[in-house]
């Protein structure tokens, strides 16, 4: 979760584009756009941070986002109509702690929030680092312990990703300044560094160490990167075609004051483009911050519905929810190996009947989100 005024501190990296033809699904080439999922506050001071900061609950934010109460008419008064966190309301009626509180340090320490404390402990062990402290793949936490940088599970999905046989590139998106770190441990592990993963120095994927940069305006959105540079002003298919032609491992830095002073909307969010019409590529944005509320959530959809068309039209975060759009629910991704793999294999089989919806002419059939 993305503190309002500061720029975004994601807590575990994952991927997110992707793409493979029509008829077999399991050719069609993968684009994982996703947020540098670290396990550190937001730098200069990586090195000092603490693991425990970041974990969901312990600055606040996910933790008690997923927190689902109903608020009485007295001030301060709520009635808890879950025990289990959960990303989406279970009832009407229902809001999470964080919409009307805030960010709160000590949310499982005490006051409504200290019944999740155990929940909090258990996940917070499922991060510990197991084996000798590695100085890019693991981040120091309290006295004597480590914790991953990285969730095992993202790199689970490269992993199942690669021994299935499919074609995919990773691109990092994220507000904050982690993503040189993020991309070294990646590389570290692709050499068979990480004491899990060690089959990962078979995946022949290159990565980017070079930061890259997203900047908009009313008028365009500008790509940078080294030497290259793209902006939409004249045509705005530019950016899809280089990222539906992205190879390997990279990453970009997005516009946060952008996103600031469209108040945290999807109209200022990271840009994703989609073309229904180019049916071997597919792109997944994984994200925490996606919500199905466009006036706060992180990414800015855009479909190219018109065949060839370079103007793409914004679309509301639920026509694409499961699709190409996950909110991540970090709880299960930290406690579930499969958990992206299982994301991404349902916004494949949504993905088909998104594109057969397409062809109907009826692209704007709503999905569950289920």
């Amino acid at each position: 979760m993305a503190a309002r005024g500061a720029p975004e501190a994601p807590p575990l990296p994952l991927p997110v584009p992707f793409r493979a033809p029509r008829s077999r699904p399991q050719s069609r080439s993968l684009f994982g756009h996703v947020p540098a999922l670290r396990l550190s506050a937001p730098a200069p001071a990586v090195s000092t941070a603490t693991a425990e900061r970041a974990v969901p609950g312990r600055q606040g934010a996910p933790l008690a986002e997923a927190a689902l109460a109903e608020a009485a008419p007295s001030p301060g008064e709520w009635e808890w109509v879950s025990d289990r966190p959960s990303l989406r309301p279970p009832c009407l009626g229902a809001l999470s702690y964080y919409s009307r509180h805030g960010r709160d340090p000590a949310f499982t320490e005490a006051g409504p929030g200290r019944r999740f404390r155990d929940l909090h402990a258990r996940h917070l062990r499922l991060l510990e680092w197991p084996d000798r402290p590695h100085d890019a793949l693991s981040v120091p936490g309290e006295p004597g312990k480590r914790y991953h940088l990285i969730l095992p599970s993202f790199f689970h999905l490269l992993d199942t990703l690669h021994r299935d046989g499919r074609a995919f590139a990773v691109v990092f998106r994220t507000f904050g300044t982690d993503l040189p770190r993020v991309l070294q441990a990646v590389s570290c592990a692709l050499d068979g560094q990480h004491p899990q993963f060690p089959a990962l120095r078979d995946v022949a994927l290159s990565v980017d160490l070079t930061p890259g940069q997203i900047r908009c305006s009313k008028k365009e959105v500008v790509l940078t990167r080294g030497a290259e540079r793209l902006a939409t002003r004249e045509d705005r298919r530019k950016l899809y075609n280089y990222f539906s032609s992205f190879e390997g491992i990279g990453g970009f830095q997005d516009h946060f004051d952008w996103w600031a002073r469209n108040q945290f909307s999807s109209r200022g969010g990271k840009p994703l483009w989609i073309d229904p019409h180019d049916p071997d590529i597919h792109h997944i944005f994984i994200d925490d911050n996606i919500r199905l509320d466009d006036g706060d959530t992180i990414v800015h959809p855009q479909v190219f519905f018109e065949q060839g068309s370079s103007s793409p039209r914004s679309v509301p975060t639920s026509a694409l929810y499961n699709i190409c759009l996950v909110q991540t629910n970090l709880l299960e991704a930290i406690a579930d190996e499969d958990y992206f793999l299982r994301c991404v294999r349902r916004c494949e089989e949504n993905y088909d009947r998104y594109l057969a919806c397409v062809e109907k002419d009826t692209p704007n059939e709503q999905w569950d989100g289920q």
